[in-house]
This record gives C-alpha cells, structure tokens and sequence, in this order.
C-alpha cells in the first residue's frame, strides 16, 4: 500500500508504515519482514498502525511529563531479562531504532558515499517524527534535533533553538511537559554532582545529567561507550528526555545511546562493525536491522540484501559463546523464512565469512 505524503514543501509516493513485506522483493517498496529484527514484537502492541493515515501510535515506557523532583524512573533500554508485556511499550532505545529505520537511515549504499551528513539526517528524522503520535499529538512537536551550527549564523541559530526549546521550559501549574533529544555526542564532562553532556552542534549548551542517572548510564552503555572510544571515526548518538530548570539550564531525566558508523549505520559489537564496514563498500544496497527492546541473547538479522534476486539474503552472526537456546531459535527463525537466504557468521568458530555476492 502506498500513499501520498507531505514532506516540507513537497509531496511524495511513501509506503504505508511495515507494509513493506506485502511488496515483490522486485518492487522498490518492499522490505523484508519485520520478524527478523526488534521491530517484531513491537508492531501491534508499542506500535499501532493508523492504514487510513499512515500514522504511526507509539505507546513509550517512558514518560514525557515531570511532576516534582524527576519524572518516574524507567529502565534505561532492554533489559536481559524482559518482563512479560514488555513488547506492549517502546524503550527510549527502541525509539531511537524506530525513527532511524523509519527516516531510512538503516539503508546503505556505497553510491551514497560523501553524500549523509547531519543535515540531511536531521530532516529526515523530523520529517520521520511528524508521522508518528505520542500522547495524543505528533512526536515532532517534542522532539529537538539540533541544527548544523555555524559561527556566522550564531545569533540567528540560538534563537531558533529557544523558540524550539520553550516548550521545556517550567510551568507555574501542572506537570512539566519533557522534550526528546537526538543528537550526536561531543564528550561528557564530570560537574561537582554528575556529568556535563555536550552536544555536536550546540557550543555553549549543555545538558546535566546527575550522578544517579550516570551511573546508570555507564553500566547499561559501557558497550556503546566502550565501540565509541575504540572508533574515532564513529559516531555517538544520544536520545533522551529533558526539560528546563527554572534558570534555564536543560536537565536530563532519561537517556539513551546508539553507536553508528562514519555512514551512520548503526551498530552494537565489534563483529557487526566488521559486517557494516564491508557492507559500506558495496554499491548494492543493504539494510541493518536492529535489536529495539529485545535481548542481547535474543537472535536477530544483522542485515539484508533486501532487493537480491531470485530471493532476498538475510545476514545472522552468531556471538561467540552462545548456547544451544540461540541456535535452536536462530535455526527456526531461518526455517519459517524459507523465501530468503540464509548467510551465517559464527564468530567464535571462523574469521568473517565473504559476502554472498550478486
């Protein structure tokens, strides 16, 4: 199903949202099933579909209001051991994944090589945003994603992003409504009480974040932290919830990270580094999937071929050190998609397998 869709000043033919298994793997619309990564088990429950509009209703196990002190204290993304109805709510991570695979930014070519840049991926995560309802309204309406800085434009920068930022600022009565941030990480710097979060693109602004809240972070992050520290050309994503004191300083309630690559696809070990550095190379187009809400122990695709022909190719790395649980639910999630092909990396057993080529 497609329909007509307006993105700033133009109109464009888009696919209804996760209707992209229902295409020809021929078609330029179709995308693989949804089952092969985190997306799965949110559709449905986190992630409603709207057919007759193609919104998208997302229900968060986050929340977007402060009453008091801070907001409701949630975890900080997927858990090891999920509860029983956690797919019926979207993480603040899963967030994350869900607008970069919505804006397209999973998709990758080497013909795009030098051409995404944080412009470019800021428009398509707004534009992304305004097809997706949160609390009743359109998560665009909430969502701060900073704009190119540049020296000669400061003034007129600055003020765009108060005006943007205003709806974070105190209310004399009521809750406080929170904002989502998505930007890429500068550097954290240690306060008297916590960190300083520095943002690429806002010099002279800074985002707080507590001890309590730190050290969460480091604890469930140290991975991304750790992939982001060993890659100088990678890059570092932050998402998260924020608001403004009543001195006009931004305070993190909760966060999030994402590490991606220099084309800003993103990862999670060093092994799908490997994949997605040499994915980068080829002119065919591939797509990475993404985890979402699941487990670290919880098989997905890593990525896809999705346009090969005769079948579309599904790529799988198997960690090293993994029991017989994962392969067995690996083994059927390969069985029940008998219209793909199967590519396998056993991480523990071999170097990285070629890639099956056209």
């Amino acid at each position: 199903m497609m329909y007509i869709a307006r993105l700033g000043e133009q109109y464009v033919v888009k696919r209804m949202p996760l209707t992209g298994g229902d295409h020809d793997p021929a078609c330029e619309s179709y995308e693989p099933p949804y089952e092969l990564s985190g997306l799965g088990a949110l559709v449905g429950n986190a992630i409603q579909l709207e057919p007759a509009t193609g919104m998208a209703t997302l229900k968060l196990d986050f929340s977007l209001a402060k009453t008091g002190g801070r907001a409701a204290p949630i975890s900080l993304g997927n858990s090891s051991h999920p509860v029983e109805g956690a797919a019926r709510k979207l993480s603040l991570k899963g967030l994350l994944h869900y607008l970069w695979h919505e804006a397209g930014l999973t998709k990758w070519t080497s013909n795009w090589a030098g051409k995404r840049h944080w412009w470019n991926i800021r428009w398509h995560l707004l534009e992304t945003a305004k097809q997706m309802i949160v609390k009743g309204a359109p998560l665009a309406d909430i969502l701060f994603v900073p704009e190119p800085f540049r020296s000669s434009n400061k003034a007129a920068i600055e003020q765009r992003r108060a005006a943007a930022l205003a709806a974070a600022s105190p209310r004399r009565n009521g809750p406080r409504k929170l904002m989502v941030l998505v930007g890429e990480v500068k550097e954290f710097m240690a306060t008297r009480s916590g960190q300083k979060l520095i943002i690429k693109h806002m010099p002279g602004f800074v985002f707080l974040v507590d001890d309590g809240l730190n050290g969460r972070l480091q604890v469930r992050f140290r991975n991304e932290i750790l992939l982001w520290n060993a890659d100088d050309t990678a890059h570092l994503i932050a998402i998260a919830t924020f608001a403004l004191d009543s001195v006009g300083l931004a305070v993190v309630e909760e966060i999030a990270l994402m590490v991606v690559a220099p084309n800003w696809v993103p990862y999670e070990t060093v092994s799908e580094r490997k994949l997605v550095n040499a994915l980068a190379k080829l002119r065919e187009q591939s797509t990475k999937c993404l985890r979402y809400n699941l487990a670290p122990d919880e098989p997905i695709a890593a990525a896809l071929f999705p346009r090969r022909q005769p079948r579309p190719v599904a790529l799988y790395i198997v960690p090293a050190g993994t029991g017989p649980e994962f392969e067995t639910a690996l083994d059927h999630m390969i069985r029940t998609r008998p219209e793909l092909d199967a590519w396998i990396w056993r991480v523990g057993d071999e170097e990285m397998p070629s890639l099956p080529l056209r």
